[in-house]
């Protein structure tokens, strides 16, 4: 196995990204939660690998630039209330949904690789979709007898209700984590979560049992595994080795050193299982294609993991676009579309495309309307989602008018969601296993969207 020379910056830059951090590990004896962790379970259920793949756009993707109406009529309604954030016509990348209400719909002029694959049947939108508590309607809200999500607009708190699918509330758990509470049985335990994060400590894969096993594009960080050219550092390295190998008659110390000593045996397992990993398909060297490489190298180490389910968290900055939009938003849309691609190029080479599913969460859309030359927080917006499970070349939801004054438009440019994040996340809940009586244990809300008796999915895009 080889060994990496990190600076003391890039270390404590690490910290976070430990599979365990000490604050974590405190706080998991304290609630004895990491003890069940601990434990595992060691069946195994027959059944397919399946993957989730929460790709979070942070800082609200301006996604009324992403998916765009195209048609004469349509795009004069969006091209008016866009003013100069408004991009020209004939640049949108036409798309042919097999499902449409008449009107055309294209994609920014960036996303060339995923029109492909939105053509070829692998990828779907989801339209107008956002954080709810219950069906709202905009005289609702104009009397202040809605229940709305808390913190509407502030990053924070909608990014953590994206995560928890519970907007009424700050909660410290996630669906990603509640669904590996359920499903944990399915995988091996030799030692390394369900859920694999690439972007440090979240609370989307924060379940009572399972937490999330926080690596970086190069593998599982280790404090044993460092090499230091400083003598401070080799000297906390030893002293934690040799804090590990003792016994001590205290059982806090005793617990405390059994579960950092489980972390530096996962961080082994982990790194042992990917490092030979070698994939033909070629990832562009930014930050998210190179965390998609390592969530693909995982996907392919699996049997070794002992993995028959896996949720992976990712997420990619720069979208809190209140200046220079139509620059920094291309440039993302470019990252994003070259790292999606080849994403889904390496799960074809891996034979898994049909049991890896790629989707987005965002904190907000973006204003319809210019603050001059950005945008400002919103609400309902547009997400992707990809796999060859999606039953896809398709758009769900409902499309909105973009005029200003519409039933949906708040005010300033900002739009009520049609359809509930509950519904978008329980259909992929769903495909991944956990069963129609299970729903509302994962997603509170779900009752107020869909009915979990249903034989009909809630939106249709899973097969």
């Amino acid at each position: 196995m080889s060994h990496h020379k990190y600076s003391r910056r890039k270390f404590m830059g690490s910290l976070p990204c430990l599979a365990l951090g000490t604050s974590t590990l405190y706080n998991s004896l304290i609630n004895l939660k990491a003890m069940s962790s601990i434990m595992g379970s060691t069946s195994t259920a027959a059944g397919d690998y399946k993957a989730l793949v929460c790709v979070q756009l942070s800082g609200g993707n301006d996604s009324y630039n992403m998916l765009i109406p195209r048609g004469n009529a349509e795009y004069a309604e969006y091209a008016t209330v866009r003013s100069n954030l408004a991009i020209p016509q004939d640049q949108i990348l036409p798309i042919n949904p097999e499902v449409t209400d008449g009107r055309d719909f294209g994609l920014h002029p960036m996303l060339t690789n995923l029109k492909d694959i939105f053509e070829s049947s692998n990828a779907a939108f989801i339209s107008n979709v956002g954080t709810l508590v219950e069906p709202v309607t905009k005289p609702g809200l104009q009397s202040g007898s809605a229940n709305v999500p808390l913190g509407l607009r502030s990053h924070s708190d909608q990014m953590m209700h994206w995560q928890t699918a519970y907007p009424q509330d700050r909660s410290t758990t996630g669906w990603g984590g509640k669904m590996a509470d359920i499903l944990k049985g399915m995988n091996d335990d030799v030692g390394v979560s369900m859920n694999i994060s690439l972007g440090g400590n979240n609370v989307f894969q924060r379940g009572e049992d399972v937490t999330e096993y926080a690596i970086n594009a190069d593998g599982a960080v280790s404090i044993v595994g460092f090499d230091f050219d400083e003598p401070f550092f080799n000297l906390m390295k030893d002293d934690v080795t040799d804090m590990m190998s003792q016994n001590y008659e205290d059982i806090f110390r005793n617990s405390y050193n059994g579960v950092l000593k489980r972390s530096v045996e996962s961080n082994e397992i982990f790194n042992t299982a990917v490092e030979d990993v070698i994939l033909n398909t070629q990832f562009s060297n930014t930050r998210l294609s190179n965390n998609l490489q390592m969530v693909a190298r995982s996907i392919a180490s699996r049997d070794q993991l002992g993995a028959k389910r896996q949720i992976f968290y990712v997420d990619i900055g720069g979208f809190d676009n209140h200046d220079e939009l139509i620059n920094n938003h291309a440039l993302l849309m470019q990252t994003l579309d070259n790292a999606f691609s080849e994403f889904y190029a390496a799960t074809e080479e891996l034979g898994v495309s049909d049991c890896v599913t790629t989707f987005t969460i965002s904190d907000f859309a973006r204003t319809l309307t210019s603050n001059g030359n950005g945008t400002d927080h919103a609400w309902g917006g547009n997400a992707i989602v990809m796999g060859g499970a999606v039953n896809g070349k398709k758009m769900y939801g409902d499309y909105p008018a973009l005029n200003l004054g519409s039933d949906l438009e708040l005010g300033g440019g900002i739009l009520l969601p049609t359809t509930s994040a509950d519904e978008y996340f329980a259909e992929m809940a769903l495909w991944f296993g956990i069963s129609p009586n299970d729903l509302s244990q994962v997603f509170p809300n779900i009752g107020n969207f869909y009915n979990v008796a249903s034989t009909d999915n809630p939106l249709g895009f899973m097969m």
